[in-house]
């Protein structure tokens, strides 16, 4: 499985706001192009929602629906794919106070499931979702990465 760890900082936002912003979906494809489309379903009665993305991915498109778990009281969410062109998708997104503004935290871990081409895909995967969450941080909060790194961890 190939795990993915970005931090970013937005300067002069409250990590609250920052969380409302991030918990946007919707806002996604204004960022990037690469997300194509992105609709969330009313909330479910635990509060979580359900959503379902269409992004480009090396001239093609991948779709997959995922569940959202937001907890507003942490400013953090979680994400898992529920089914979709991925084998295994999930991650999170975590705000926190930092030096006048708001470290974001965004995770993901993901497996394409095609073990053949695993040596060629897995690194563009890697990479688009890397950039992709970078571009709709600056877009959504002006937020800088600081520190990205991606781990190749397979299991």
């Amino acid at each position: 499985m190939r795990h993915v760890v970005l931090h970013a900082l937005a300067d002069g936002l409250a990590p609250a706001e920052v969380y409302r912003r991030i918990s946007d979906f919707r806002r996604y494809p204004d960022y990037s192009d690469t997300f194509r489309e992105v609709r969330v379903e009313p909330p479910l009665p635990d509060g979580s929602t359900v959503s379902d993305w269409t992004v480009e991915f090396r001239g093609g498109l991948m779709r997959w629906r995922e569940r959202d778990t937001y907890a507003p009281e942490t400013y953090s969410l979680t994400f898992e794919q529920l089914s979709g062109d991925f084998q295994t998708f999930e991650g999170s997104w975590r705000c926190e106070p930092s030096d006048g503004g708001t470290l974001v935290v965004f995770t993901a871990a993901f497996d394409l499931g095609i073990p053949s081409l695993a040596e060629i895909l897995d690194p563009v995967a890697e990479s688009t979702v890397r950039d992709n969450i970078a571009r709709v941080l600056r877009g959504l909060a002006d937020a800088e990465v600081i520190d990205d790194h991606a781990a190749a961890a397979r299991s």
